[in-house]
């Protein structure tokens, strides 16, 4: 980014008071965001080079320091030393949500200290409870903060934010309230889009004039949807661009985004477990983030697929010494490119990522909410293992749960209070234990379904889907 096109506030944030902010919380993310400022822009071999160097500090802790790993080299007869080639990690087994589970303890490192809880699911339909270390924390700060600044924007700059995780929504307290309002930062909530709330995240988007969007690319076309219903004008605002994660992004959501509010979007892909790993420069590239990530594109049987093949994508996430990722599935799909980036950096790309769609459902009284509101109320109850949640009427919404034992009526009845207190209260919440989550005739996952029309100026889960 040049100095120019930064206002002097903007630049006393991202220069001095958001750094200052990172090392008082230890974090290292302005020495990481410059080096990676710099190696975007190496050649394939010496950005291979240092992936291997990493991957062998990696793989050597995790062997020495970190008692799951321990086990399983030895049982496996497995020496880090002896990698010569990415191309030889394959060798390891690979890492899944219920073996985190199983062995959530001994996959600390003996040497960690502050590690932070972390939990999660999302639209995959899997609760998961991890951990995370400073280092892993740095690195994923400093990727995201590298791939915003190839957008022309920069942190201190007005930000609106959609977002319906109850991990920032939960932490709007006086403290964090000061932090937005420091770093110019907007929380709009995700959940509900009925109406009346749409016409005031609009004014608020108006009254703000952020330089940048983030949110639910489902979130961010149902709010430029309405405004175009509605005869809003958005487009001369002086947005410069919209982010859009943790979902699919659809060619007809990226339209609406972007002709609406007059801008870019760029997409970007990760999650809480498995980091910050691609984002979409503004040649359209979709860009890994290969100095922390190593990503694999495997077969139904973990068998690695060749650049251009569709297969699930598997991640090592290289800066997580304390509670490693190596080799961990993601559970989603996508497509390695050979090719490379008309930007000139060198970080390979992503050619397509499939899967994350999560729909919208719409409660007794009409209002429209995100997906997300019902799953993380799943998601936060240990007993469940994976679900389903099928939306057949306004009064009756079905709920596909799969846990280890008989599911409790006390389990229950805090799934029916919880989708009760979203959806209204006399809908009829249909709690069914299942042995496992069906998939789709496509043979994909959906995890959030609903058969009933989104409403008067919202979108149809059929129209989502279609996309």
């Amino acid at each position: 980014m040049l100095a120019e096109d930064m206002d002097w506030y903007t630049s006393l944030i991202s220069g001095l008071i958001f750094p200052l902010h990172e090392r008082l919380k230890r974090h290292s993310s302005l020495a990481v965001r410059r080096d990676m400022e710099s190696s975007q822009w190496w050649d394939r071999d010496r950005l291979e080079a240092l992936r291997l160097r990493r991957l062998h500090r990696l793989l050597d802790h995790a062997g020495t320091h970190v008692p799951y790993y321990r086990n399983l080299f030895k049982r496996i007869g497995f020496v880090p030393d002896a990698i010569r080639s990415i191309s030889e990690l394959p060798g390891l087994p690979m890492l899944d949500k219920a073996v985190i589970r199983q062995h959530l303890d001994a996959l600390k490192s003996e040497r960690a200290v502050g590690l932070a809880r972390f939990n999660t699911g999302g639209s995959s339909g899997v609760p998961l409870i991890f951990h995370i270390g400073s280092e892993r924390v740095s690195h994923d700060v400093a990727a995201k903060w590298r791939a915003t600044r190839w957008w022309g924007v920069d942190i201190g700059d007005p930000e609106i934010v959609v977002w319906g995780s109850p991990i920032e929504l939960g932490a709007q307290d006086g403290l964090r309230a000061l932090r937005d309002r420091l770093f110019r930062t907007r929380l709009l909530p995700a959940f509900e889009m009925s109406a009346q709330k749409l016409d005031r995240f609009l004014e608020e988007i108006r009254r703000v004039r952020p330089r940048m969007l983030f949110g639910y690319p489902s979130a961010l076309s149902h709010i430029a949807r309405h405004a175009e219903s509605t005869g809003r004008r958005m487009d001369d605002l002086g947005i410069r661009v919209a982010f859009v994660t943790s979902e699919r992004l659809y060619d007809e959501q990226r339209r609406q985004i972007g002709g609406t509010f007059g801008c870019p979007v760029a997409n970007g892909y990760g999650g809480r477990d498995a980091g910050f790993i691609a984002h979409e420069c503004p040649e359209g590239g979709m860009h890994l983030t290969a100095e922390d990530v190593i990503v694999e594109i495997v077969d139904q049987e973990g068998v690695p697929l060749p650049e251009g093949e569709a297969g699930e994508i598997v991640v090592t996430h290289l800066a997580t010494p304390d509670f490693p990722f190596i080799r961990y599935r993601t559970g989603d799909i996508g497509v390695l490119d050979s090719q490379m980036c008309g930007c000139g950096r060198g970080l390979p790309l992503l050619r397509e990522i499939q899967g994350r769609s999560t729909d919208f459902l719409v409660a007794q009284d009409g209002t429209v909410m995100h997906g997300l509101a019902l799953i993380y109320i799943l998601r936060d109850l240990p007993q469940v293992q994976a679900f389903k949640i099928i939306q057949e009427s306004l009064d009756l919404t079905r709920v596909l749960v799969v846990s280890e034992s008989v599911a409790a009526p006390a389990l229950i009845d805090a799934i029916q209070q919880g989708f009760r207190a979203r959806l209204g209260e006399r809908v009829e919440i249909a709690v069914e234990q299942v042995p496992e989550i069906p998939a789709e005739r496509s043979g994909k996952f959906r995890y959030v379904v609903s058969r009933i029309s989104s409403g008067p100026g919202a979108p149809s889960n059929d129209a989502a889907r279609s996309q």
